[in-house]
């Protein structure tokens, strides 16, 4: 854990390097990827700050706060990018992060772990419930595009009422499963819960005082307010950037920001599997993933509706499909409750599969019937 909170620490220096270079007028290729380093630090800390608070107010509320804040970065990336009016880039971004979560971080996860453990368990009731949920997650993403493309004369303000409709239910099944995992069920978690303090290993909380739960508020605060600095400067730059670097928006959004703002909860992941701890890996892989289509999702439809910006729930099919296999292909590996490396190797190669996909796709077909996807209202 050493080397990873030095990188992390090193990572700092970016945050100054991309302010200086907005002030300074930099070259916006430089300002995008210098904000992009500058989040990933920033990410870390903001779920170390939220685990420290978690010990101390009970595993109750810190579970709430865990939910609250496990995908805050993506959120306010998606919003900053939402609001300039990139509503294609932020839909990729959804589907990108819920194909990254379930192939790339849980891939590496089961790959890694399955080299040094030859067969490693996790709860398979636990993964069948999240199977579940994500599948609804499923329908719910392709019902609007379905009725889009079945349906002739069907305005975009009818789309966009049926999609805050949905994203109403998607809120209200979320809500949920928060209280089924924490009050009703919570034995089903037992596992996860034990493990809150995943950052620290074992021996190294033995003889550690109660953390303050004031300071770590304010690293929370300060770190919230920089993730929105640096998103923004993220955002002000992505689209001389992606010219720049010859990369499509389409998969600027779908691989790119997905694994920039997950990079802390990837390696968290993927470090807890290592240690044979796999229930907890696929926890927080899985759990992400719900969070995005569940939580993330609704809310930056309704949030779209609230300040004028027609998000919606029509996304483009060829995310749906990219979706569609990451969640089948992840609930089938995953139903059985015992993973190996193989079957961690299936999962990225499909997420390395997706990405070339992602990443020949042309730019022109980027939405159905819509312009290009980094033009400033979709």
């Amino acid at each position: 854990m050493a080397n990873k909170n030095l990188i992390f620490s090193l990572l700092l220096i970016f945050i100054p390097l991309s302010i200086a270079g907005e002030f300074l007028h930099w070259n916006s290729t430089v300002i995008f990827i210098t904000a992009c380093l500058a989040i990933v630090p920033l990410a870390a800390y903001m779920g170390q700050a939220t685990e420290e608070i978690a010990v101390v107010v009970g595993p109750n509320i810190g579970g709430l706060l865990n939910a609250t804040f496990g995908n805050a970065t993506e959120l306010i990336i998606a919003y900053v990018a939402l609001r300039e009016g990139y509503i294609e880039v932020v839909k990729a971004t959804i589907t990108g992060s819920i194909i990254g979560n379930l192939l790339l971080v849980m891939g590496l996860s089961m790959f890694l772990g399955g080299i040094r453990y030859k067969e490693q368990e996790f709860q398979p009731i636990t993964a069948r419930l999240n199977a579940s949920a994500m599948n609804l997650a499923v329908v719910a993403l392709l019902l609007p595009t379905a009725v889009q493309f079945t349906s002739t004369g069907v305005t975009q303000e009818v789309i966009q009422r049926l999609s805050v409709a949905v994203a109403i239910v998607l809120i209200s099944v979320y809500c949920l499963t928060l209280f089924f995992s924490m009050k009703t069920h919570t034995y089903l978690y037992d596992v996860g819960v034990a493990e809150t303090e995943f950052p620290l290993d074992t021996e190294e909380d033995e003889g550690k005082t109660q953390p303050n739960v004031w300071f770590w508020v304010g690293i929370l605060l300060v770190v919230t307010i920089g993730v929105a600095i640096e998103s923004e400067l993220l955002v002000g730059s992505l689209e001389e950037a992606t010219k720049e670097l010859g990369l499509t928006p389409l998969f600027t959004g779908v691989i790119l920001l997905p694994i920039i703002g997950n990079a802390a909860e990837h390696a968290t992941a993927v470090t807890v599997a290592m240690k044979d701890k796999m229930d907890l890996s696929v926890s927080v892989a899985v759990g992400s993933s719900l969070q995005i289509a569940l939580f993330v999702a609704p809310v930056l439809v309704v949030l779209g509706w609230l300040i004028g910006q027609p998000m919606d729930l029509n996304f483009n099919p060829f995310e749906l499909v990219a979706v569609t296999v990451a969640v089948w292909l992840a609930n089938s590996i995953s139903s059985d409750g015992r993973s190996n490396w193989l079957e961690g190797t299936l999962l990225l190669a499909t997420y390395l599969v997706l990405a070339l996909a992602f990443f020949f796709h042309p730019v022109t077909t980027v939405s159905a019937g819509l312009p290009n996807v980094l033009t400033p209202g979709g």
